[in-house]
């Protein structure tokens, strides 16, 4: 089974809203998404139900989903809402303990980059973690 014809929009919106970030989350977020849907490109119907809904906003839980999120502090930023905007959010423990360990290392390895004391962030060409 391949994912579902909606995936190609919602990754071709996620790539537009990622326009509006600054430059160096632009280009680290453009990878790890572009990452992410190349690998679940062939996903089982239901693994690919429950990727797309993490990545899409939905009427149950919008602040959840990544494409919402980012839509709302875009937003925000534009509104200046806040002193200084802050993309992304806090992740629970309990979220936490849901990941395999392969996406704990994936999100080390992009928080590793998005807070290097230079600001000059490095895309690696591979984002999955190597132990």
């Amino acid at each position: 089974a391949a994912m579902p014809r909606s995936a190609r929009g919602l990754y071709r919106r996620i790539l537009l809203l990622h326009r509006a970030l600054p430059a160096a989350l632009r280009a680290l977020g453009d990878r790890y998404v572009k990452e992410e849907f190349r690998k679940h490109k062939a996903a089982g119907s239901a693994e690919a139900q429950r990727f797309l809904r993490e990545w899409e906003a939905s009427s149950r839980r919008p602040a959840e989903n990544y494409a919402a999120l980012i839509q709302q502090q875009i937003n925000e930023d534009k509104q200046n809402l806040r002193e200084k905007t802050v993309y992304g959010v806090q992740l629970t423990e309990e979220k936490l303990n849901d990941f395999r360990d392969e996406q704990i290392g994936q999100l080390k390895e992009l928080m590793d980059e998005a807070t290097k004391p230079n600001k000059t962030l490095t895309i690696s060409k591979d984002l999955e973690h190597k132990n």
